[in-house]
């Protein structure tokens, strides 16, 4: 509008100095011509300042989609289900994770830490390393349990709708899980996520981002109870997770933002990932 409004004045200055002094009625229509021969750019010329400042405005960016409002609706609707459930299984699943946020103070790597490398494989067996992955640009990894959590269903959803925003800043999606790569396919074709799940088969890499654990053999059978057989996911003899973890890395490897928590309830923000490449 400022500059619609400056661009009027211009013309009302302009009419005043451009406009012949005349009396004689007889020309007015000579009036009339010279002014639109000379007015009529100056005329186009300040329609064109709406359009101009309309295009100065910032962009305001799309919403971006929220975990914890997910995963709140999601207690919600398991408040019945979880009133069922056994106390004494309860009480396991309780000391479970207490024992594991007092084993794991304080897990992943830390701010400005420089991120291990790896090669792993994706879910047709082709074999994927941070380092080549890093050329192309800053990476968005996030380790989680597997498919059948469904927490990390809910984060891998939020993130999957948040890609065009990571994409905008160069950054692009990295999920490592410790289930089988059959199993990441199964998911991926299931869910359509276009972005790269790598597994972790031998758990180097979650021991490399101090995220690894073993799970509670009194936990394991709980799982078992409800139908859940970790192995079934991971492979024999593989009761074991990682902590999930959110990490933003420049094109340099270095750690530029963290989340790790022993609670897997609790997950890294679409929006926090967003703030921080913003700012390479």
């Amino acid at each position: 509008m400022n500059i619609l409004i400056r661009r009027i004045e211009w013309i009302s200055i302009l009419m005043n100095r451009l406009t012949p002094q005349r009396n004689n009625t007889d020309i007015i229509k000579e009036d009339v011509v010279y002014r639109l021969y000379y007015l009529l750019p100056l005329i186009l010329f300040t329609l064109t300042a709406c359009t101009e400042e309309k295009a100065a405005q910032p962009t305001v960016a799309a919403e971006l989609p929220s975990y914890s409002q997910a995963a709140k609706e999601y207690q919600e609707k398991s408040k019945a289900e979880m009133a069922k459930m056994d106390p004494k299984d309860l009480a396991v699943m309780q000391q479970a994770a207490e024992s594991l946020a007092k084993t794991l103070l304080d897990p992943g790597l830390n701010l400005g830490e420089t991120a291990p490398d790896f090669t792993l494989p994706d879910p047709t067996g082709k074999n994927v390393s941070l380092s080549s992955l890093l050329k192309e640009g800053p990476v968005v990894l996030v380790f989680y349990r597997g498919a059948w959590c469904p927490y990390c269903n809910m984060h891998l959803h939020v993130l999957n709708e948040s890609l065009p925003e990571f994409r905008r800043y160069g950054a692009q999606l990295v999920a490592i899980t410790p289930q089988q790569p059959d199993k990441s396919a199964e998911q991926l074709k299931k869910d359509g996520y276009p972005f790269l799940v790598l597994s972790d088969l031998d758990s180097s890499v979650m021991q490399a981002y101090r995220l690894y654990y073993e799970l509670d053999p009194e936990l394991v059978v709980v799982y078992q109870k409800f139908g859940l057989n970790i192995e079934d996911f991971n492979g024999p003899g593989r009761n074991v997770l990682p902590v999930p973890g959110t990490f933003v890395l420049d094109q340099k490897g270095v750690v530029r933002a963290r989340h790790a928590d022993t609670d897997y309830t609790q997950r890294m923000e679409p929006a926090e990932i967003i703030k921080i490449l913003k700012a390479f």
